[in-house]
């Protein structure tokens, strides 16, 4: 069971790294962002369950993963909101407000 577990968050956190470099659509690499992190979570959560069953480390490490995710989407989001309102595009490589 392990195993099978640890293959889904690997498979998962692979789909977020390829989607976050490949990705030119700013909305599209935070979703990417956000699969990797519930990959971590996966990994903490079954960890903390594989080698103590009763203390509850891993799950209270994930719910702080999850906070920090939140802010991390609602901040982003806000970026990407404020870029399309100036430039009319959510393009990554068309990005370049913050160059002096």
């Amino acid at each position: 069971m392990l195993e099978h577990i640890l293959n889904l968050s690997a498979f998962l956190f692979c789909i977020g790294i390829f989607g976050l470099i490949t990705s030119r659509n700013m909305v599209r690499a935070l979703m990417c962002l956000e699969l990797i992190f519930n990959a971590v979570n996966i990994n903490l959560i079954t960890f903390s369950n594989f080698i103590d069953n009763l203390q509850i480390k891993g799950e209270i490490f994930s719910i702080f993963v999850l906070s920090i995710a939140a802010a991390e989407a609602t901040i982003g989001l806000s970026l990407v909101l404020a870029i399309y309102r100036n430039k009319k595009s959510t393009r990554i490589d068309q990005f370049n407000l913050l160059k002096w």
